[in-house]
C-alpha cells in the first residue's frame, strides 16, 4: 500500500466485489462447518485476505474509495485540513 491510496480500490464496484467475496467466505466458512467440519474454515483466511486483513480495513478502504477525487488534505502553518479536490486552500 502506497502513503497516498491508504486501504481504497481502483473503483467503488471493485472495492464492494471485494467486499463481497470477504464477507461472503468467512460467512459461508461458518454456515458449512455443520456440513463439512474443520475444513470449511479454511476459507476464513481467503474471506480476510479478500478484506485486506480485517472489515474494518475494508470499511476505512470504501471510504477513501468513495471519497477519492473529492477531497484532498491541504496543510499550511503545521495543521491540515480537508478541502474540496476542486478548491487552492492552503
Amino acid at each position: 500500500m502506497t502513503g497516498e491510496r491508504g486501504f481504497a480500490s481502483a473503483s467503488v464496484p471493485r472495492h464492494l466485489l471485494r467486499g463481497l467475496a470477504g464477507f461472503g467466505a468467512v460467512i459461508a466458512a461458518f454456515a458449512l462447518y455443520p456440513l463439512v467440519g474443520f475444513v470449511s474454515l479454511l476459507l476464513v483466511p481467503v474471506g480476510m485476505v479478500a478484506l485486506r486483513g480485517c472489515p474494518t480495513c475494508w470499511a476505512i478502504g470504501l471510504v477513501q474509495t468513495i471519497s477519492r477525487g473529492r477531497l484532498r488534505r491541504s496543510c499550511a502553518e503545521g495543521h491540515c485540513t480537508l478541502v474540496s479536490a476542486g478548491s487552492r486552500g492552503g
